[in-house]
């Protein structure tokens, strides 16, 4: 079968389910959670030993370490991983939920209500963790969705489709075909694919909003800035920074620039050139905008805190953004003028995840400002719709 037309096929399979799964009780898609959570359990030999055959593949093809850390499923990301589908079959279920009511004088009651959004593509690098947390939040929230994972996790993501599709039916589509042209096709399934979100590099994510025809959600690069204020606790300050850069340098909250007040400058380099000896972690300067996803960090100095907000509207991909200080005016002005999806008064960026926001593992992270933004958990895979009811109104 042509790329094209296996494509088309597995859209209308996904279409098909989620006109039914859209009518499923809370009750009855918790079942389908828990019975995934068992399954997963039930194979990890499995699922385990074909991570392995990847990591190997991964190697020989010379992957960056940043990448090899993404793809590895060792056995407390699958633990996590697990214990995300329990989270959310524990979470609220959003479907339903109405959002407001209005009596009109004409007689008509009118609801906003939440409602699926049908069938959502999820296009994805590395991390195999993505397959069952895309799907379990979709499958929570009444939606079909179709995975296309990247070349280099390909056993590993079959292994979770075995476990997956004995749960869900044709409420999860697995696109086991490794053509280029089939993550243009399934974005230009108009009709069928009501939403696309990349997760991965920045090369993929453009990718995929070029070739799309359907709306796509995204963030492009996570450039995350952790600004020094002249009331900052430095303490605090390198508590912060270390968290923000080492705890997990490749991942898109990650710190990647160091921004620090010129009057504290003389007292806090010192600090930081001693904690970047200590971790293995390569200052630079000049560098403004760049994600390394390593254990890399640009360092400017700033004169005043306008500057700094001016530097990160100019220079920030819109992530996560941090201000160390102990004033609480400037915090708030910084809250205010930072143009970010999430903005931090001393707490590290690292905290920009669905689980820590107490959402439940996210479907990815936005930094559009339509439809959603920021971390995105069940309400975001959710729209909604009017329902308006009257006794034989007419206008």
């Amino acid at each position: 079968m042509d790329i094209k037309s296996y494509i088309l096929e597995m859209a209308q399979k996904a279409r098909s389910a989620s006109h039914k799964i859209a009518l499923l009780s809370t009750e009855q898609k918790d079942l389908m959670l828990e019975a995934l959570a068992n399954k997963l359990e039930a194979n990890f030999d499995k699922i385990s030993s074909a991570n392995k055959q990847d990591i190997q593949a991964a190697k020989k093809a010379g992957i960056s370490g940043a990448m090899l850390d993404r793809l590895e499923l060792t056995k407390s990301r699958f633990d996590s991983m697990v214990e995300g589908v329990r989270l959310i079959k524990s979470l609220k279920d959003p479907v339903g939920d109405v959002i407001w009511t209005r009596d009109r004088p004409t007689g008509i009651k009118i609801e906003k209500r939440r409602v699926p959004f049908g069938v959502i593509a999820v296009i994805f690098e590395s991390r195999p963790n993505v397959f069952i947390d895309t799907a379990a939040l979709c499958l929570k929230a009444g939606n079909a969705i179709i995975l296309r994972g990247g070349k280099e996790a390909i056993c590993t993501n079959a292994a979770l489709y075995e476990c997956i599709k004995d749960v869900t039916g044709d409420a999860v589509q697995f696109v086991e075909r490794l053509e280029h042209e089939a993550v243009a096709e399934i974005v230009r399934a108009t009709g069928l694919v009501d939403m696309a979100i990349p997760r991965g590099g920045e090369r993929l994510i453009r990718a995929v909003c070029e070739a799309s025809l359907v709306p796509v959600l995204k963030h492009y690069k996570g450039i995350c800035h952790i600004y020094v204020d002249k009331n900052a606790d430095l303490d605090m300050a390198l508590k912060i920074l270390d968290n923000a850069k080492t705890q997990r340098p490749g991942v898109c909250n990650a710190a990647e620039c160091l921004l620090v007040h010129e009057a504290v400058a003389s007292s806090f380099m010192p600090m930081v050139n001693d904690w970047a000896s200590k971790k293995g972690v390569t200052l630079h300067a000049g560098q403004a905008g760049t994600e390394y996803l390593s254990l890399d960090i640009n360092v400017e100095t700033v004169s005043s805190l306008d500057d700094a907000i001016e530097f990160i509207n100019k220079n920030s991909s819109g992530h996560s953004d941090c201000i160390v200080t102990m004033d609480e005016v400037a915090a708030a002005k910084f809250l205010a003028g930072v143009d970010s999806s999430s903005v931090y008064h001393n707490v590290s960026t690292r905290f920009t995840d669905g689980a820590e926001f107490g959402m439940g593992a996210e479907i990815g992270i936005s930094t559009d400002k339509l439809h959603a933004r920021g971390p995105m958990g069940l309400e975001e895979l959710t729209t909604y719709k009017y329902i308006i009811t009257g006794k034989g109104v007419v206008r």
